[in-house]
């Protein structure tokens, strides 16, 4: 089997009413007309959305056809074991100026059981936000399914929802059945998910779209709310830096989907996973990549495809966000 390289894809931008242009003016990225686009898909193997290499000889292929013919090659045999021919992750990145509906998503039980795919367990992590951003997230204390039912019966979504506000630097772990939205403020968010894109909208601020009220899910939401957890803030400042070679590495999440860290680069950096595939978002900085001989600028804003087994060496004063599994 011939030997894989760094791979970037093509931007899959997606237009939002609740968009902007923060992708033009913070990533540099050149957007395909003169709307509000709130997604750009960095890693995607969904059918409409699907990202396509752009960089090497591969170049043209769908993240699809790669993971069809590399099996464990492209992502790590044993992820490839673990969820067969379902690539597992979906990246993207999210410009949020105006507030996003009142949402939530459904675990793998329920997901499977009545959509016919996986649930969506996601997280955000803050690039940039506002001095007045604030997000939903989750219900003021004693909210019950019976209450909420009774609310939404009457239309009445006032004093329901537990606000908070962010900064730059700032992780959220939004699981399944958290009911979650942005409020105030603009936001730029590099978002980690499972591959799903099932959501469940629960109100959106009587927001009219060519003329037309959205359509809600309040029956399947309502089966599958968490009226109790609330979140934790997960910030700059409390996380632990660990001196690796070249800079500092923080630890932002273990979990069952996924694993995240993040790397504050100064010097150069050699990186090696071997039981998976790694995901870098260049949050700040510009530098390059080095791998097999060959070296690939990259620059905040982008996204890098890693497959297993790689040496990778990175020089470049750098803030890296690391997805893996």
């Amino acid at each position: 089997m011939e030997r894989l390289y760094p791979f970037k894809f093509k931007k899959v931008f997606k237009e939002k009413v609740w968009g902007g242009r923060g992708f033009e003016k913070s990533f540099e990225m050149t957007l395909p007309t003169e709307d509000s686009y709130g997604e750009s898909w960095e890693v995607s193997s969904r059918k409409n959305e699907m990202s396509v290499i752009e960089n090497g000889r591969l170049e043209g292929k769908t993240l699809e056809e790669l993971f069809s013919d590399y099996k464990g090659n492209f992502v790590g045999e044993k992820v490839y074991h673990k969820y067969g021919g379902k690539f597992p992750l979906l990246i993207k990145y999210l410009d949020i100026n105006d507030r996003l509906s009142v949402q939530v998503h459904p675990n793998d039980e329920y997901a499977l059981r009545v959509e016919g795919e996986f649930g969506k367990s996601e997280s955000w992590y803050i690039m940039e936000a506002s001095s007045d951003a604030k997000l939903i997230m989750g219900f003021k204390e004693g909210m019950t399914k019976k209450l909420f039912m009774e609310k939404t019966k009457n239309k009445n979504f006032n004093d329901l929802f537990n606000i908070i506000s962010i900064k730059k630097g700032d992780f959220i772990n939004v699981t399944p059945g958290l009911v979650h939205a942005s409020l105030e403020g603009s936001i730029l968010i590099c978002e980690v998910q499972q591959n799903s894109d099932i959501t469940y909208r629960i109100y959106d601020f009587d927001r009219l779209i060519d003329g037309e009220l959205r359509e809600l899910h309040l029956d399947k939401a309502m089966e599958v709310i968490d009226y109790e957890t609330i979140p934790q803030i997960n910030t700059d400042q409390n996380r632990k830096n660990v001196e690796v070679n070249g800079g500092t590495k923080q630890e932002i999440i273990r979990g069952k989907y996924f694993n995240i860290d993040k790397f504050l680069l100064e010097k150069k950096f050699e990186d090696t996973n071997r039981d998976s595939f790694m995901i870098y978002s260049i949050l700040e900085g510009e530098g390059n990549l080095n791998c097999d001989g060959v070296a690939y600028s990259i620059k905040k804003g982008e996204t890098w495809y890693i497959p297993p087994k790689l040496n990778i060496e990175i020089e470049g004063e750098l803030e890296i966000l690391k997805t893996f599994m």
